[in-house]
């Protein structure tokens, strides 16, 4: 089975739909796209082959995971986590269905939807279930920090008040969403036939799991510039480091989809993010940059910085056009404020450019012909942050014994359970 779109709920038979997203979200932390888990028959194709109580354990650990799910965009950190805890206890039981000596990794065809726009994709492949439950952890990572970032008691369009503790829980929900994705780039996509692997959906392919992972890197970076650039112990050699190291990942990130297809909405909202963010690292980085620079006695010095602090001037106006588009492509999110060190930004980097000039303006005249007129290179430092360790748990102890051979039931468990099929119709 392939990927197709299947019918929105709003029209299904079954009565009132479910009730789509309508409030036009804010985005501290971007979150590509949240697929999760359809109602699937798991029962009919394992019947005979496993025990009852495991057919029953894992059918009733995935409903739990599709009932949390639906209602995910209108819930806040505590049920987010609780969502997280229903996959962790889901995963070490599914995970028995790719043991090769269960010869039950294409037994069961799965169902995974988006949210915002039920595009279904539905495969016969435990692992493609496996892939599909830690992506959802990733990406219900990325959804609580930016939870954590977005305080749902701060006014629309309002200066956020986060405390520094909030932060640093947004930093390890981050290193935490990045570790799952890159443990599935390098430990379960391999594991996938690539026959399979051509039934994916854009946003499971290599090089976009890639991007997403580096993306929440660079988004620990920019919670960690924002706390340096309020602590006054924190020097500007600092500063600049974290805001280069910002605009290294984001670089790194846009890279990673060069080889993707990215013609579809998630892939083209992804791009103009990383695009605008990317600008707005540069222009902190250019301003730092600057700043330092002018520390220096020597004209050419001065000239550097001035330079620095233009570009950064000039950096930060694109970026404010790059917001707009990222903001207005579909699906339509909220122009958020300026926050973290860009809340101060907006303000300082054209005011201290300004000022540069008029003080060091006489030394471009004196110095016409000077190639130092010319904006210089950031610097480039070793990257601190890697994606948090993630390790698949230990399969579910109720797979002991289990050999993927046809078990022998007595009359009456085979009419209890026909009995059981006939009531789930």
């Amino acid at each position: 089975m392939g990927c197709g779109p299947s019918i929105p709920e709003k029209y299904s038979i079954r009565g009132k739909g479910r009730k789509r997203r309508s409030i036009i979200q804010e985005v501290a932390v971007f979150v590509p796209t949240i697929r999760i888990p359809v109602a699937s028959d798991i029962a009919h194709p394992l019947r005979g082959i496993v025990s009852k109580d495991l057919v029953d354990r894992l059918s009733t650990l995935r409903a739990h995971v599709v009932a949390l799910a639906e209602e995910i965009y209108s819930a806040d950190v505590s049920a987010v986590q609780e969502l997280q805890h229903a996959l962790e206890e889901y995963l070490p039981v599914v995970l028995g269905l790719t043991m090769k000596e269960s010869r039950l990794e294409s037994s069961v065809q799965f169902r995974w939807k988006t949210l915002d726009d039920d595009q279904e994709c539905c495969l016969a492949s435990a692992w493609y279930e496996v892939l599909s439950v830690v992506h959802m952890m990733a990406m219900l990572a990325l959804f609580e920090a930016n939870l954590l970032l977005i305080p749902k008691n701060s006014q629309v369009g309002g200066e956020r008040k986060v405390s520094e503790d909030a932060k640093k829980d947004v930093v390890d929900s981050l290193l935490r969403a990045s570790g799952c994705l890159d443990y599935s780039v390098h430990r379960i996509l391999v594991q996938i036939p690539a026959q399979v692997k051509k039934s994916f959906p854009s946003y499971l392919q290599e090089g976009m799991l890639e991007a997403i992972s580096i993306q929440a890197l660079a988004q620990c970076v920019e919670v960690q510039l924002g706390l340096a650039s309020e602590c006054e112990k924190a020097t500007l050699s600092v500063k600049r480091r974290l805001a280069c190291e910002q605009v290294s990942y984001f670089s790194q990130a846009h890279y990673c989809l060069s080889g993707c297809d990215t013609s579809d909405s998630y892939g083209k909202k992804l791009l103009l993010f990383l695009k605008w963010k990317c600008m707005e690292a540069k222009a902190a980085a250019y301003y730092y940059h600057g700043l330092v620079l002018d520390k220096g006695g020597e004209p050419a010095n001065h000239i550097s910085a001035v330079c620095c602090l233009s570009a950064a001037d000039d950096l930060l106006s694109d970026s404010k056009r790059a917001c707009l588009s990222f903001c207005l492509a579909n699906p339509v999110t909220r122009v958020p404020p300026p926050w973290g060190v860009m809340k101060n930004m907006h303000k300082k980097i054209p005011d201290v450019a300004y000022k540069k000039f008029q003080v060091h303006g006489h030394l471009f005249e004196q110095n016409k012909n000077s190639t130092l007129q010319s904006v210089p290179d950031l610097p480039e430092f070793a990257l601190s942050l890697r994606p948090e360790g993630y390790e698949l748990p230990n399969t579910d102890s109720i797979w002991e014994n289990v050999n993927g051979q046809p078990q022998i039931q007595s009359l009456k468990e085979h009419l209890k359970d026909g009995e059981d099929e006939v009531d789930s119709k």
